[in-house]
Formats: C-alpha cells, sequence, structure tokens
C-alpha cells in the first residue's frame, strides 16, 4: 500500500507572482470581450439605421416614380382631348370624366390661340379654383410655360404657384400647357391644372402613408405639398427629384421612425441579451476564480494550521484504513511509541503491539465495523467510546494508552477507515495510585488525630469504671476477712465481684469502640443500615456529650433507609461532625442549652439526608468562605482537615455536602448519601 502524507502547505499557498498576472489575463479577456460586443453592438445599431433609411431612400424612388408614372397617364388624356372638336358637347363630357378619374387634375381649360380662356371644367373633388382671385390675375406662370411650349413645339409644365381658396385655405398647383397644332399652325391651347398635394397622395399607398410624411419642397426647403398620416422625425430621410417636363419637383421622405433606440429590433435585443449573458458568464467565472483562488489560499492555510497544530499536539493521532493499515500518525504518536513515521505507514501488524496481543487487536479491529453498523440500531455499541490497552515502546517497555476510535468518513459518508486519538495514560496512572496511597494515609492520619483529641474523654471515661473495679475489689477482700464473722458475706463477695465484671464490661466496650475505628482500613462500598451507622458511632459520640454535659437526640426514620458507601469513611464524617457541634456549644451555649440533633430524613427516592443541628453561635461569613478549605482551622489544636476530608468523602459517593445558619441560633451541617435502590 502507498504512504499517505498530508499535503505539503507550501505547494497550495498561491505564488505572488502569479496573482496579478493572472489578474491582467482576466482583464484583457474583459477587455477583448467588451470591445468586441461594443463593436457587435454598435455594428447592429449601424446594420439596423442602413436598413432604415435604405427602406426610405426606396420609398421616395417608389412614390417619385410612381408621382411620374401619374403625370405620365395625365398627360396622355388631357393629350386625347387635342384630337377632339372642342366645340362639341361631348369634349366637356370627356374632360370631365377624366377629372373624375384623376384627382391630381383640378381644372382642365380650353384657350384659343391667344391664350384667352374658351371654357374651363373644374374637378368634382375640390372647390372650383379661381374664386377669390380671378383667372386673368393668376396666369402669369400659365402664360410663360404656353409660350415656353410653343417655342418647343411640346407640352410643357409651369412653375408652381399657390391659388388661395375659400375658407382661408389654399392649393399648390402647377398648370399644364399643350398646344393644338392645325396644318402646322397653332389653332388652341389645353390648359390642366395639376394639385401637388393631391398628386403627391395619389402617388402614395396607404401603407406609406401611414409610416412617412411626403413633400413637395423648392431648392431651399420651403414645403410645397405634404401627404402621409403622421409627421415626420426628421432622422431618416430621403429625397428624390421628379422631372416633370419643363418641371423638377424635388421630394422629400421623412420616416415616422425617430432616432434609433438601444433595442430597436428583436435582431438587437437578442444581440444585446447574448451579450449581457456573456459579460454574466464572464463575471460568474471571474467570480468563481476568486472564490476558488481564495478557496484554495483557506484551504492551504487551513492544511498548515492543521498540520501545525497535529505536529503540537501532545495527544497521538492515528489513521487506519479498513484493513487496518496505518495511514497516518503525528509526531506525538512517534515519539509516544518511540517509532519513525516511516516505520509504521502502511503497517498491518504495527510494532508498538505486544506480541502477546496481536491476536487481540487484530481481532478487535475486525470487530469494529460491525460495531459501527450497530451504532445506530437499539442496544447497539458506539465505536467513539474510549477503551484502554496497552502499547509496546520501542524499547519493550509496556504502557497503558487511552484510545479513543471514530469511523473516517469522505465527503460522500463513505467510510473509509478508523481514526483514533491516542492518550498516555501511564503518568497518570502512577499518579492516581500515589494519590490513593496518599489519601489512605490521610484518612488513617485523620482518625489517629480524632482518637488522639479524644484521649482526655477516654481517660475520663475509663477512669469511672477502673475506679469502681478498684473500690468493689477491696470491697471484697474485706468482706472475706471477716467471712467467719458474717454468715451473709458470701453473697455481699458474689455481688462485688459481678460489680466488677460489669465495670470491666463498660470499660471494654469503649477500649473496643475506639480500637475499631482506628484500625478499619477496607474501603469497600457496601450496603448498609443508616441505624447501624448510628449504632457505631454513638458511644464515641456519647463520651464528649457526657464530658460537656451536651444532651444527644437522634431522630431516625423507621424501618431505618438504607444506602451503599464506605462505612468506615461515613462514620468518619458523622463523628467529625458531632465533634464540631459539641466543640461550638462548650464556650457560647449554657449547658442545659446544649443540645446536638441528629436527623435523617428521605429526601427523594435516590437520596438520603443526614443533618447534624447544634446551637452554637453559628459559623461567620468570612470563616464560611473558607470552611472546607483542607488546612484551614479556627483552632490552635486543630489540623483543619476535618471538614475537607468530610466534604471530599460524601462527594466521592455522589452526594453534596453544605451548611446553612438558622436565625434561631445554631448551625446545621446537610450531606447526601445514595439509596440502596437493588431489591432486598
Amino acid at each position: 500500500m502507498a504512504n499517505v502524507h498530508p499535503p505539503n502547505p507550501s505547494l497550495l499557498l498561491p505564488q505572488r507572482p502569479w496573482g496579478w498576472r493572472r489578474a491582467l489575463l482576466w482583464v484583457v479577456l474583459v477587455a477583448l470581450l467588451l470591445v468586441a460586443q461594443v463593436l457587435l453592438v454598435a455594428l447592429t445599431l449601424s446594420y439596423e439605421a442602413a436598413r432604415a433609411q435604405e427602406h426610405v431612400e426606396q420609398v421616395a424612388a417608389e412614390v417619385a416614380a410612381r408621382a411620374k408614372q401619374i403625370a405620365g397617364r395625365d398627360l396622355q388624356g388631357i393629350q386625347g382631348l387635342l384630337w377632339e372638336d372642342p366645340q362639341r358637347p361631348r369634349w366637356r363630357d370627356d374632360a370631365a370624366e377624366l377629372l373624375r378619374r384623376t384627382k391630381p387634375l383640378l381644372r382642365i381649360e380650353y384657350r384659343d390661340a391667344d391664350r384667352r380662356v374658351v371654357y374651363a371644367v373644374g374637378s368634382p373633388y375640390v372647390s372650383p379654383l379661381f374664386q377669390r382671385i380671378g383667372r386673368d390675375q393668376m396666369q402669369l406662370e400659365t402664360e410663360l410655360a404656353c409660350v415656353a411650349a410653343l417655342r418647343q413645339g411640346a407640352q410643357l409644365y409651369s412653375r408652381s404657384y399657390f391659388v388661395p381658396m375659400a375658407g382661408g385655405d389654399g392649393l399648390e398647383v402647377a398648370d399644364l400647357c399643350l398646344p393644338q397644332s392645325r396644318s402646322g399652325e397653332v389653332t388652341a391651347f389645353v390648359v390642366a391644372t395639376v394639385g401637388l398635394r393631391q398628386l403627391l397622395e395619389e402617388s402614395t399607398s396607404p401603407d406609406l402613408a401611414r409610416g412617412h410624411e411626403l413633400s413637395f419642397i423648392e431648392g431651399d426647403g420651403t414645403r410645397l405639398a405634404r401627404a402621409g398620416l403622421t409627421r415626420g422625425a426628421g432622422f431618416y430621410q430621403a429625397e428624390r427629384l421628379v422631372d416633370l417636363p419643363g418641371l423638377a419637383l424635388q421630394l422629400r421622405v421623412d420616416s415616422a421612425q425617430g432616432q434609433p433606440r438601444l433595442i430597436p429590433n428583436l435582431a438587437t435585443a437578442l444581440v444585446l441579451g447574448l451579450s449581457l449573458a456573456l459579460f454574466a458568464v464572464v463575471i460568474l467565472l471571474a467570480r468563481d476564480w476568486r472564490r476558488r483562488a481564495f478557496a484554495e489560499q483557506k484551504l492551504a492555510e487551513a492544511l498548515a494550521f492543521r498540520q501545525a497544530m497535529e505536529n503540537s499536539l501532545i495527544t497521538g493521532l492515528r489513521a487506519r484504513d479498513m484493513a487496518g493499515n496505518i495511514s497516518y500518525v503525528n509526531p506525538a504518536f512517534c515519539s509516544m511509541v518511540g517509532f519513525r513515521q516511516d516505520q509504521l505507514l502502511g503497517q498491518n501488524t504495527p510494532p508498538y503491539w505486544p506480541p502477546e496481543f496481536v491476536d487481540e487487536y487484530r481481532k478487535r479491529h475486525r470487530d469494529r465495523s460491525a460495531r459501527w453498523q450497530n451504532d445506530n440500531k437499539p442496544g447497539g455499541n458506539d465505536p467513539r467510546q474510549g477503551f484502554e490497552t496497552v502499547f509496546m515502546r520501542k524499547n519493550g517497555e509496556r504502557f497503558p494508552v487511552l484510545i479513543f476510535e471514530a469511523p473516517l468518513l469522505d465527503a460522500q459518508g463513505r467510510q473509509t477507515g478508523w481514526m483514533s486519538a491516542v492518550l498516555d495514560v501511564s503518568d497518570q496512572r502512577r499518579m492516581e495510585e500515589l494519590s490513593r496511597q496518599q489519601q489512605e494515609r490521610l484518612q488513617a492520619t485523620a482518625r489517629l488525630a480524632t482518637v488522639g483529641e479524644m484521649a482526655s474523654l477516654l481517660s475520663h471515661e475509663l477512669n469511672q469504671p477502673l475506679s469502681a473495679i478498684a473500690s468493689y475489689a477491696t470491697a471484697a477482700l474485706n468482706l472475706l476477712a471477716r467471712e467467719a464473722d458474717d454468715p451473709q458475706t458470701p453473697d455481699m463477695v458474689r455481688q462485688a465481684t459481678a460489680r466488677i465484671a460489669e465495670q470491666a464490661e463498660r470499660a471494654g466496650r469503649v477500649i473496643k469502640s475506639v480500637h475499631d475505628f482506628v484500625r478499619r482500613r477496607d474501603q469497600a462500598r457496601e450496603v448498609i443500615g443508616v441505624d447501624r451507622l448510628f449504632d457505631a458511632v454513638l458511644p464515641l459520640v456519647r463520651l464528649q456529650a457526657r464530658k460537656s454535659g451536651t444532651r444527644l437526640e437522634v431522630e431516625l426514620p423507621q424501618p431505618a433507609p438504607r444506602v451503599r458507601c464506605d462505612r468506615t469513611m461515613v462514620e468518619q464524617v458523622l463523628l467529625n461532625l458531632t465533634r464540631n457541634g459539641i466543640q461550638a456549644m462548650e464556650a457560647a451555649v449554657p449547658q442545659e442549652q446544649r443540645v446536638l440533633t441528629l436527623r435523617v430524613q428521605q429526601n427523594s427516592p435516590r437520596w438520603v439526608g443526614f443533618s447534624v443541628l447544634d446551637r452554637g453561635p453559628g459559623i461567620a461569613p468570612e470563616v464560611g468562605r473558607q470552611l472546607f478549605t483542607p488546612f484551614f482551622t479556627t483552632r490552635s489544636e486543630g489540623m483543619g482537615l476535618g471538614l475537607s476530608l468530610c466534604r471530599t468523602v460524601v462527594e466521592q459517593h455522589g452526594g453534596a455536602m453544605d451548611f446553612v445558619n438558622h436565625e434561631a441560633g445554631g448551625c446545621e451541617f446537610r450531606f447526601t448519601l445514595p439509596v440502596d435502590t437493588s431489591d432486598p
């Protein structure tokens, strides 16, 4: 199996010289895309503008051609009238029919050889011309056109002129003069008045009229006639020359479509949309690149930090694959077992396994997968729970370790192996053993100190039975000396001997209580009734109570609850608390008020509460803050270990200990012990 090493963080850190180069490449790419898209949009807009202008040019050419076509058609119709006899009524009818068919023709006049109007026919579509101003006052342009037509021998148009109409309106018109010749001589003239607006409207289709404004203009831009249903925007314009015989009309077509919008049509919209989408993609790619670069940098920093953290840990880390091969160890683990990393990676049977435990350790590893699969099942074992085992250093030394092992999962949640945190607990085990030994010595010292403090009580208590024994012995000797004189002497000797035996038994009980308390060393937990705990300590408590004149009150429920505890240590707790209570009342409380109460209550189904109440002055606040501190005492002859040891013993049993001052006087020390929950 290939060795798995953590990645080198220095290879993952982004090199600074490449940072600005990558940024420059992105700037160039964005600039090129921006230029390309701007040119594409500009070309699209230019193309659309060219199309619109081309359309206007096409419309202008189409209207100009149509106007010339209409003018030519009208010319043919008028020429047909030249061949008819104007004296006949039919000529007028034909002229009226021609005016009805052709809207641009507004008036047809028949004139004699001197160009005087003989008769005229008007168009049915407009009001009669020359009503406000007579025809004889508005025929200068007509005369000039007829003279020129006569000279050239062809039909000619006059220059346009304005004819006022009723209502303040007017029309721009032009006259078409056709000379009539007979045998080479001009005999008459036919003059047709053409309306420029009507000619323009006739030349424009409805579709063109809806989107364009069409005008005949002069060279200086003066508008002569206009057609169209809308006003031109003045942006797309085209001009064409309508060249008629003797008259040149300038046609202007002005599109109603104004300056092109940014999105004039669907094609431009698609181009802009694609451009924006491309820019959005580029921006997203740039952001993604930036995030990836940032993520790579953070990943490299995280890997470097993790590597530094793992190298600085004093906890050994070990990774194994599903087959049990070691894939990773940190320096702390190598230092713990004494082997180098290359000596451990890829090993299926690690050299730090003691030879006598190899088979057991392999079996334990095979059971890991089963425990992991049952982890989420009811009653399944959690493989992440710590367990203790034994490793072997390179020098052969065995040492205990505590291992916390958890499944190693990949990004898809699949298990790829096991990750272990290994703690060397050899120093901890040595400290625990040393602490246990010190605790035993401290307990023995505390018991001896208690017995030492009670030595005076023992001497006082033993003096009474010993004095009684001596008195009864002297009396017995005296009775035996006068046995012959007094027949009742044997009975009195027997009574004295019985008294001697009672007092000797009393002294023996006192000595046995002290002996049992000092010599008891077994710390095993046992189930015991609370009444038996009290029976063991009350003889010693009564010794001191009688000396100080203190009255004892015991409040014990019936039946007495049973607790699981270390009997010797709990008895010492009770003895220390009762002795402290008696001593607290010796100097501050009158003898008749000295009462020490021992109380037991079933506080809950799981706990039994013990209370020792005195009627002393209580505990000052500044003393109470340090009361359970080791070696703190308010008595010159005390060691300061009693209350500290009491709290330690209670907490080792899972209980709690505290005290409270009562307002009526006195102090109460309370502690709890666990109830025996096993079936009786």
